[in-house]
């Protein structure tokens, strides 16, 4: 059995959420186990594997559409005709049975729902994406007003653990004072706070209602894959659907 985590907040009865974690698969070191990724070199057959372990799991309506992240700020609407593989980094629909995922082994991922859970959405926010917009356009596509909305802030690189170089921190400082507070200077450089820059980001855009954003998936090796530790390794989804 995969194992799951699901997102702390009042999660409407027609809306399913929740993240994997790096165990509960099949998949052998360095990918050990529930590797859902089929860019990193783990055996495809594993891969596909887990990701029928992860839809029986998680009691999945279908299998999700895998983007092809690009740290970019692209969203990909999922209606009720068939989806081919595209790239992305976000996700938003209003259609019953379909799964939003976004895949992750350091990078923040957002799920979004409305008050009402008639429309959802899944972000992949690495700092670029979070510097260039992905949270604003994910939201961009939902018409409910910003004050029905709920985010929940996935595993992700740990405040202690995210050092950045100076063009990091000046890059968000272009486009807000407000991300200073997020940036403590550390030997030379700075260590940054993703779960800080994207409440920061939320906020500014409307969302008052913002979840979760206390992990680290550097410092939790037993539960989380991390690129940062490892460079080679597997990758965890979090995921949304409306029921």
């Amino acid at each position: 059995m995969t194992s799951l985590i699901f997102p702390d907040w009042p999660q409407p009865d027609n809306v399913g959420a929740c993240s994997t974690l790096r165990d509960g698969g099949i998949s052998l070191p360095p990918y050990n186990s529930l590797n859902l990724g089929t860019h990193v070199g783990d055996n495809i057959q594993s891969v596909e594997q887990n990701r029928r372990l992860l839809c029986e799991d998680a009691q999945l309506p279908e299998m999700p559409l895998w983007l092809q992240q690009v740290h970019g700020t692209h969203v990909v609407t999922l209606s009720s005709q068939e989806n081919k593989e595209v790239e992305g980094d976000a996700l938003y629909t209003s259609t019953e049975k379909k799964v939003c995922a976004i895949m992750t082994a350091d990078c923040l991922p957002v799920l979004f729902t409305t008050i009402d859970g008639s429309e959802i959405g899944a972000a992949h926010g690495g700092w670029r994406g979070l510097c260039q917009g992905v949270l604003q356009n994910t939201l961009s596509q939902f018409k409910a007003p910003k004050h029905q909305i709920m985010a929940w802030l996935g595993p992700a690189i740990g405040p202690t653990a995210f050092e950045v170089g100076v063009e990091v921190r000046q890059a968000f400082l272009e486009q807000n004072r407000l991300f200073e507070s997020a940036f403590i200077s550390h030997n030379g450089k700075y260590l940054a706070n993703i779960y800080m820059l994207a409440r920061i980001i939320l906020r500014e855009n409307g969302i008052t209602q913002i979840y979760g954003g206390d992990f680290c998936t550097v410092t939790d090796e037993s539960r989380f894959f991390s690129y940062r530790r490892e460079q080679t390794t597997g990758r965890m989804a979090s995921l949304i659907w409306i029921k």
